[in-house]
């Protein structure tokens, strides 16, 4: 049985641990950590990794910007 959980490491609590514990009981498992990369995830799609690449670039060159008056937001 595998299962994966996505949390952010301040969510770890005794809530967590006793469900692991619930869920497992005494079999033996094993805990793997990695640190999540968000970049790496929206950069995998060649087209999204363009879109996004573009859009830094504007940023940069302040250039196809989209102005928003936070007051009208309200």
């Amino acid at each position: 049985m595998q299962t994966v959980y996505r949390l952010k490491a301040s969510e770890l609590d005794d809530r967590f641990l006793e469900g692991l514990k619930a869920t497992y009981k005494d079999k033996e498992i094993e805990i793997i950590v990695c640190e999540i990369d968000e970049t790496e995830y929206l950069l995998k799609s060649e087209a999204n990794k363009q879109r996004l690449m573009q859009a830094v670039e504007n940023v940069d060159k302040r250039t196809n910007l989209i102005e928003v008056n936070l007051e009208d937001l309200e």
